[in-house]
């Protein structure tokens, strides 16, 4: 009963091991009821079944892409503003249109360029500039508080997603690794293998190693060209 279990596919080595754990756990072999190397594969091979199709990132992504295009929208909108009404000097209160987009100016009219961690920095600075008395009047004076509300939960929304991406990506990658997972169901199942072969000529193992090296035949079939299902579960 020959096989290079490094070879097999992700899915055609799962395959290996939860028919080969079945036919174990059949009833129909007493000589591998409870024994100890079957209790080892079936540990190693819930690791692998519960890793080796995991997603490798959070999935958190587009919605993370999506809160920063509506803060950028919401600076945007803002600044805009600002930007146009403090050239109408005939109108009431330009300068404080003027005073508070120098702010903008001040840590950066184009935020949007800079990466999500740079951007929620100025950002903050900027509310907390904004949020100070004397420019909170400004605000109000142009009727811009909603505005500015707006924009502040905006960034606030954000700064929530990313930081659950973060954490969510962080828990994943402290993941033992699939694999690492794999060369530990590999080298259970090997020694499970070579248990069975080993004791193939003993009358009550005969009719289970018959039974497992068909289990090993179809796997080693499953490797040839275009056989390959990585992506498809184990049946």
């Amino acid at each position: 009963m020959k096989i290079t279990l490094s070879k097999l596919s992700t899915k055609d080595l799962a395959t290996l091991a939860q028919r080969t754990i079945n036919v174990s756990e059949s009833g129909t072999y007493a000589v591998i009821t409870a024994h100890p190397l079957l209790a080892e594969l079936k540990l190693k091979y819930a690791d692998y079944d519960a890793v080796y199709a995991k997603q490798i990132y959070s999935g958190k992504g587009d919605s993370v892409a999506q809160a920063d295009k509506e803060r950028d929208n919401a600076f945007s909108d803002l600044k805009g503003f600002l930007n146009g009404y403090r050239k109408l000097s005939s109108v009431a209160n330009y300068q404080y249109a003027e005073d508070l987009y120098q702010i903008f100016k001040l840590f950066g009219l184009e935020l949007y360029k800079l990466s999500y961690s740079s951007q929620t920095a100025q950002m903050k600075k900027l509310i907390e500039e904004l949020e100070k008395s004397d420019n909170s009047q400004k605000l109000k004076a142009l009727s811009l508080e909603d505005a500015f509300t707006d924009m502040k939960n905006k960034q606030e929304a954000f700064e929530t997603l990313f930081a659950e991406q973060a954490s969510a990506n962080a828990d994943l990658r402290n993941q033992k690794t699939a694999s690492g997972i794999r060369k530990d169901l590999e080298r259970s199942l090997k020694s499970f293998l070579n248990l069975i072969t080993a004791m193939k000529d003993v009358t009550d193992w005969k009719l289970f190693y018959a039974d497992v090296n068909e289990l090993v035949k179809a796997a080693k079939n499953s490797d040839l060209p275009n056989n390959s299902q990585d992506n498809n579960p184990p049946q």
